[in-house]
This record gives C-alpha cells, sequence and structure tokens, in this order.
C-alpha cells in the first residue's frame, strides 16, 4: 500500500466506513487521526521521533525543563565542561524523587529535623516531576538533579516528542508515510468505534492493526536498533 496524504487518508476512511461527509465530518475525522497517531506513538517508539535538545545547567539550580512536547525521556547526558565539544560526557541514573531527597538528605545531614546545606557537584542521578498543560506549553515537566550542579555545565536530553500531526497544512508525516496500513487500520477502528457498529468490523481492524504493529515494531524496535 503507498503512503497516505491527508486528503486521501480522509477519503479511506469514508470509503471503508460507507459513510459521507454529512456524518463525517472534517472536525470528527481530523480526531479519528490524531486518535490514531497518539495510539501508535504510545504502542511504539518510533525512530522518526528521536529528539535532542542541548543547554546548560544554572549553578546552584537543582531542577531544569523538560523539552515541549516531549512523549518521554530516553536518556540525559552531562558534560563535565561548560562546552560539550571539550568535556567528557557522562549518563545520568534516573531515580524516583524520594531517592534524589533520600541522596540528598543523607550526604548534608538534613534528617531527623536537621538543616544541611545543599550537595553540588556534577550532577549524577535525576528524576522527573510535573507536566505539562498543553502541546503548545513550554516545557513538558521538569527534573530534578542530584547532586545540585556547581557549574553551568553542559547537557543533552535525549528524548521522544509528541508525533507530528497530520492535517490539511501538513499532508504527509512519517507515519502517513511509512506505516500507512496501521494508520488506516487505527482510524478504521475509531470510526466504528464511533459509529457504535457493527461489531464484527471494530473487531476486524483492531485485529488488523494490530498485525500490522507487530512488523513496524520489529522494524523500529529491532532491525532499526
Amino acid at each position: 500500500m503507498a503512503g497516505f496524504t491527508y486528503a486521501t487518508l480522509t477519503t479511506a476512511i469514508r470509503d471503508y466506513s460507507e459513510v459521507d461527509a454529512n456524518v463525517f465530518t472534517s472536525t470528527i475525522v481530523d480526531q479519528f487521526i490524531m486518535n490514531s497517531e497518539y495510539r501508535i506513538a504510545y504502542d511504539v517508539p518510533m525512530d522518526s521521533d528521536r529528539k535532542q535538545a542541548q543547554a546548560q545547567f544554572a549553578t546552584d539550580t537543582n531542577s531544569i525543563n523538560v523539552p515541549a512536547e516531549c512523549l518521554f525521556v530516553r536518556g540525559v547526558q552531562v558534560f563535565n565542561s561548560t562546552t560539550a565539544s571539550t568535556g567528557q560526557g557522562v549518563w545520568l541514573e534516573r531515580r524516583d524523587q524520594t531517592f534524589i531527597q533520600e541522596y540528598v538528605g543523607e550526604l548534608t545531614g538534613n534528617s531527623g529535623g536537621q538543616t544541611g546545606q545543599d550537595v553540588t557537584g556534577l550532577p549524577k542521578y535525576y528524576s522527573m516531576f510535573g507536566g505539562a498543560t498543553g502541546v503548545s506549553s513550554s516545557t513538558s515537566g521538569g527534573m530534578y538533579l542530584a547532586p545540585t550542579p556547581d557549574a553551568n555545565y553542559q547537557y543533552i536530553i535525549h528524548y521522544n516528542k509528541l508525533p507530528q500531526a497530520l492535517s490539511g497544512s501538513n499532508t504527509t508525516t512519517y507515519v502517513s508515510q511509512y506505516f500507512p496500513n496501521g494508520l488506516l487500520y487505527a482510524c478504521l477502528a475509531e470510526a466504528f468505534t464511533f459509529l457504535k457498529g457493527p461489531t464484527d468490523m471494530l473487531t476486524l481492524y483492531e485485529q488488523k492493526y494490530k498485525t500490522e504493529l507487530q512488523k513496524f515494531a520489529a522494524m523500529q524496535i529491532g532491525r532499526r536498533r
């Protein structure tokens, strides 16, 4: 099957379901597509969505923002220099927030009601917290760091971003071109859920989607790695 454009996918959804634009308006079809894009992104992490963001820590500040539209963080690389090209890169270990609090507390004596000084140095650990208020937000939550940076070290966040949306102004995406079968079947599952039947057609397209997903995942997290 050749890749879809926004227009050809919209037509296919209406043709396969035998429902015209009076019922499946552009608004409704766009919702089918968006739901399907998010479903695919959650089901299999794609190389096309892998991104990097490079910046500097602020001295004596124990948190940073995650890049906007970040779906999940793959890793955080820190350089023991204010210039990434000259420093030695190390990978931070991900921990829960409680670990970060215990780590700092134990090293500073900040336990049992005692007050200690913050631990500073080259960060070794990070934990996630918070979340974005929407896809247009400037961040997607944040990270706590331990120890607190004692210099403006360079860092790189490796992450997967939210899927690029297919629309009238963005007529093709990686998924529409390289996973068209799966995208169509996911959209048709959305369509027959909306129509509340027939059940056998919903079951058919759910199964077809899962079959195509297995092949796509084998390529994305298998052969491409």
